[in-house]
């Protein structure tokens, strides 16, 4: 798979993405193909969800000395969608990285139902699970793969589905956690990842 021609092709800017899930939301659309109340309510809550993220996080001081050690120039290509809890609260951490070190990274998103091969190849336990973050190296070629939550995260919630089915209750222990959280195992997960490219 040819992961720089789809970044460059085909991927979009954080702002450009804020501004598509805010133009699809005026004319009563979110990303995606389901545009139903509950999929149109759950992005509306994600646009305060990012605004949140993006105006009080930061990253950690142990995150930004791992970032300081890379020498290389990588591209963070982002599958993801509007409607997307999970990356309501994990996409607004990205661009913190790349205005962090603007020589070594660059970012960009597409929209998983507009790209099924691509998360098809990147599948989680089976599922079309987002956001997935792909870091690609210099010669196009995928360094690893982080995503859909952390796992610490992924471990509770498979816990919480064996308690209940109620996926309005699982929402909100969800989106608990991740207030409760603020971001920093996801900034802890990320952190050992880049700490391992050159």
């Amino acid at each position: 798979m040819n992961y720089s021609n789809i970044f460059v092709n085909d991927g979009i800017t954080y702002a450009d993405y804020r501004q598509l899930i805010d133009q699809e939301l005026k004319s009563g659309k979110t990303t995606g193909t389901d545009h139903s109340a509950d999929m149109l309510h759950y992005t509306k809550m994600n646009v305060q969800r990012m605004n949140r993220v993006d105006k009080t996080v930061h990253l950690t001081e142990d995150f930004v000395d791992a970032l300081a050690r890379v020498r290389g120039t990588y591209q963070i290509l982002v599958i993801t969608e509007g409607w997307c809890g999970d990356a309501a609260q994990i996409v607004p951490l990205l661009p913190k990285i790349v205005s962090a070190y603007p020589d070594n990274f660059e970012l960009r998103f597409v929209l998983r139902d507009q790209h099924h091969e691509l998360i098809d190849a990147h599948l989680t336990n089976g599922g079309r699970a987002i956001p997935a973050v792909l870091v690609i190296d210099e010669t196009g070629a995928l360094v690893f793969k982080w995503g859909p939550r952390p796992q610490i995260l992924q471990n509770l919630l498979k816990s919480w589905k064996q308690e209940t089915a109620d996926m309005k209750i699982i929402a909100e222990l969800l989106h608990g956690w991740y207030a409760k959280d603020k971001t920093l195992s996801t900034q802890q997960e990320l952190q050992e990842a880049f700490s391992k490219l050159d």
